[in-house]
């Protein structure tokens, strides 16, 4: 493995909230907090994801 950049990102843990079908659940969530946005590490079950842009939440 080789280091290609260190990115300016801060750690954060959220208490998201997500819809599963006609359901709401909470629970906390860590988070990176990148260029003003908060982008999760993983999913509402716990699976780490990809830390994208893309996956980028909304947040004021």
């Amino acid at each position: 493995m080789k280091v290609l950049e260190v990115l300016d990102a801060e750690l954060v843990l959220v208490d998201l909230e997500v819809n599963l079908g006609k359901n709401k659940q909470n629970s906390p969530t860590l988070c990176a907090r990148y260029k003003g946005k908060l982008i999760p590490l993983s999913t509402p079950d716990g699976r780490p994801i990809l830390m994208k842009e893309e996956n980028a939440l909304n947040w004021p």
